[in-house]
């Protein structure tokens, strides 16, 4: 791939003329090539990204205005500049096209809001004792990976059930290594207690093969297999082993009643259901792999009012896939445009051959009915649920006297047990309800400061805006708060007012919001610099609606707090050795049992240790003797 920058343009946003003069300076020297145009603001913002079959004949059609919507005209006026990438194929510049919408987030295209990664359920093989468990993020090499699932309570979901019909280890390696007799998951019967030697290796590779023929597709079979042990069991009066293959078979049924869409004749496929209303549409994705559906999720792009279902969908297909491989078929409910090329830039990224089919009829047609009434219900809901967060963000702008309902909330909370693991937590709230990929944690590093609530909400805030100013000093960009509320009382207010004070943010709207006499819910009080403090009537729906919001940042902050305390408790001395990783810990826990064991082993001991070179060993026994 070539690329090709523009040369600068020193022109401020001005009329429409004005926009198409600049691209029209473009145009004469631009090639007739495939490749990416960026249209770009006077203050750099990119206002839109492109892709072109022929840049010189895409580009031009900018300058004519009877071809303009008023969208385009918007976009074209403001527009100082271009940058251009010329592609060897059309179907690199889609992918290109995606990657730089990703990037810049164009307020002109359309735009996948939250594409976070998918969890999977992973069957462990770098270790003796196969172990299952939840996924998310970089495969490891030798794992065996089976999704995507649409949510965590999707594949939390799978899990259970799984478990209480594959009894495998779900257990750490930290866990696994130090146990001396079986847990409480042995004693109701979820495993089979590899720790300790209750079960062979032979009979526990049969139930890793097991599992690995369900979630690969063999559903039936595994489920006909244990019908056929129960009965033999039964019919020899193993009555307490025909039980426990009962109930497995139970749970292998129980993943399936969940399943709202089933493809059995589909080994691996996507559903894309767009549904418009509203000015809005609403894209469900299902996940249909091995003919088992693993859920599905509701999505809701930004994009231009006049855009339509195909429209929206075929950029949202687009941008899904940026980062992830695509399956071999993906189902649309509607006929995107540029089929043929979407296709051939999903194969390049896949590594395999992507068909995107539109049926007409069929149990395909049925299933994506289904999935457009998905869509259709969900958009609904959150069209519903816009119009009364909009009325309670008037009546939060009412109480607390801000010009115009708040687009961005920002609450903040701190937590620790006497000091212990202490940190901060914000959670972000708008029009359209928790915005839950802005949330923030910040482990508190001030010394002194654990424990003493006015600190750590000084530190908390320092951290936060300051980074804030350094990367925005105009303060232009949407990720300034409107409102920020301090779960707490005069005292944690005053705090952050003297950082903000501080950081000559003093227009920033703080307020403070405590709980009422006893703690009692319901009877919060809330303080702001220059007022009393005051309360809200009991039924009245914006305390309630701030209750929820103090109540979300508290249970995150709980959350935070008890994931660093988790961490800490099986952090072992042995991370404090330079050079010593995950592999090699494993190695000498399971030696030696004990990071203790380890300290005061010898020299020679350590050395007898697979995978301990004798550099190694000495580095590790002058740690724990202080190089002696």
């Amino acid at each position: 791939m070539s690329t090709e920058t523009d040369t600068d343009q020193k022109s401020s946003e001005g009329s429409l003329a004005d926009g198409m003069r600049i691209i029209a300076e473009f145009v004469r020297t631009l090639p007739r090539k495939p490749g990416v145009y960026r249209m770009i603001a006077g203050d750099g913002e990119v206002l839109y990204v492109g892709k072109a079959r022929s840049l010189r004949s895409r580009v031009a059609a900018y300058t004519q205005p009877t071809r303009l919507a008023t969208r385009l005209m918007r976009m074209v006026s403001a527009t100082t500049t271009m940058e251009f990438s010329v592609t060897d194929s059309e179907a690199e510049a889609l992918l290109l096209e995606n990657n730089l919408i990703k990037r810049f987030r164009p307020r002109f295209n359309v735009l996948l809001r939250d594409d976070k990664s998918f969890p999977y359920i992973v069957i462990r093989r770098d270790t003796e004792w196969p172990q299952l468990a939840k996924h998310r993020g970089t495969r490891e090499a030798g794992n065996e990976y089976f999704g995507p699932f649409a949510s965590a309570t999707a594949v939390n979901r799978t899990l259970y059930a799984l478990q209480r019909a594959f009894p495998l280890r779900s257990c750490s390696d930290g866990v696994f290594v130090t146990r001396t007799r079986p847990c409480l998951q042995y004693q109701i019967k979820r495993c089979t207690a590899p720790c300790v030697g209750r079960i062979e290796k032979a009979e526990y590779a049969s139930i890793v093969d097991e599992v690995r023929g369900f979630l690969g597709g063999r559903n039936r079979e595994i489920q006909q297999a244990l019908s056929q042990r129960m009965e033999r069991a039964s019919a020899s009066l193993e009555f307490e082993g025909a039980a426990v293959l009962r109930d497995r078979i139970r749970a292998l049924t129980q993943i399936q009643s969940h399943q709202s869409i089933s493809l059995p004749s589909i080994e691996e496929a996507d559903i894309f259901a767009a549904h418009a209303d509203g000015g809005q549409v609403c894209v469900q994705v299902f996940f249909l792999r091995a003919g088992q559906n693993l859920g599905n999720r509701a999505y809701f792009p930004s994009h231009a009012r006049e855009l339509d279902e195909a429209a929206v969908l075929s950029a949202f297909i687009g941008q899904f896939y940026e980062s992830r491989p695509a399956p071999k078929l993906i189902l649309t409910s509607h006929d995107v445009a540029e089929r043929e090329l979407l296709e051939s830039a999903l194969a390049i990224g896949a590594g395999h051959k992507v068909e995107i089919r539109h049926p007409k009829r069929g149990d395909q047609k049925d299933a994506l009915d289904q999935a457009v009434s998905n869509a259709r219900e969900a958009l609904a809901r959150r069209l519903a649920e816009r119009g009364t967060q909009r009325t309670l963000l008037e009546g939060v702008a009412r109480v607390f006297g801000l010009e115009s309902p708040p687009e961005r909330i920002e609450v903040y909370d701190n937590s620790h047990i006497q000091g212990a693991a202490p940190i901060g937590a914000m959670i972000v709230a708008g029009p359209d309800g928790f915005t839950k990929n802005a949330y923030r944690k910040f482990n508190i590093k001030t010394e002194g400061a654990a424990g003493d609530d006015f600190a750590m909400m000084r530190e908390v805030m320092s951290r936060r805006f300051g980074r804030a100013l350094k990367e925005n000093p105009e303060r232009d960009e949407e990720h300034w708060p409107d409102l920020v509320l301090i779960d707490g009382g005069q005292g944690q207010l005053e705090a952050a007012r003297q950082v903000a004070v501080e950081l000559g943010l003093e227009d920033i709207v703080m307020v403070g919001i405590a709980k009422g006499p006893d703690r009692n819910a319901g009877r919060e009080r809330f303080f702001m610099p220059g007022r009393p403090p005051f309360s809200l009537e009991p039924r009245d729906p914006v305390l309630y609606f701030l209750q929820r919001l103090r109540d979300e940042a508290h249970r995150f902050a709980i959350g935070t707090h008890r994931t660093r305390r988790a961490t800490d408790l099986t952090r072992s001395a042995l991370d404090e050795v330079p050079g010593i990783g995950a592999g090699r810990k494993r190695a000498l826990l399971n030696h030696f049992g004990s990071a203790r064991a380890v300290a005061v082993a010898t020299l020679e001991d350590i050395k007898s240790v697979p995978g301990i070179s004798g550099a190694i060993a000495q580095k590790i026994h002058d740690h724990f003797r202080g190089g002696r």
